[in-house]
């Protein structure tokens, strides 16, 4: 068997001193996550993040920065994820947007009714991503390399 880890993106904004994180029901939980999700096959990571925030938040998102590289492995399942956190701007609402099966919606929270509901974190990585943007990381979307074939 080959290891492989999980290459995910996410996408942290904040507008007004809250930060967007999604309701998601995960085996019956309700669970909350930045807009974030996997890589798929011929996309870049910006494209991703991209696509992840209209299917979970409803929102087009522009990234114009990277807020920092986060490798976790799930306890529970002993899968690696590697995440890429993108801060940005929202460009527009999606009024009819249709979310992805399982997203509650978006949810707008400050970063202490976050740290309230960090029970329902899907991940370490959700509350590590709002304090590095707290922290002002920040790191040119140059240093990412895309190599289309």
């Amino acid at each position: 068997m080959i290891w492989k880890p999980h290459a995910t993106v996410a996408a942290v904004l904040e507008q007004d001193g809250r930060f967007l994180l999604v309701e998601e029901r995960i085996g019956g939980e309700i669970r909350l996550n930045q807009p974030a999700g996997h890589l798929e096959e011929g996309e870049s990571l910006i494209e991703a993040v991209v696509r992840e925030t209209i299917e979970e938040a409803g929102l087009v998102f522009r990234p114009t920065h990277l807020v920092g590289l986060y490798q976790w492995r799930a306890p529970e399942s002993g899968a690696t994820y590697l995440r890429a956190a993108f801060g940005g701007e929202i460009e527009r609402v999606i009024d009819d947007a249709v979310l992805d099966t399982g997203i509650l919606g978006p949810v707008w929270l400050t970063p202490d009714e976050a740290r309230a509901r960090a029970a329902q974190h899907r991940s370490p990585l959700v509350m590590a991503c709002i304090e590095d943007d707290l922290a002002d990381r920040r790191y040119p979307l140059d240093l990412i390399r895309y190599f289309p074939s």
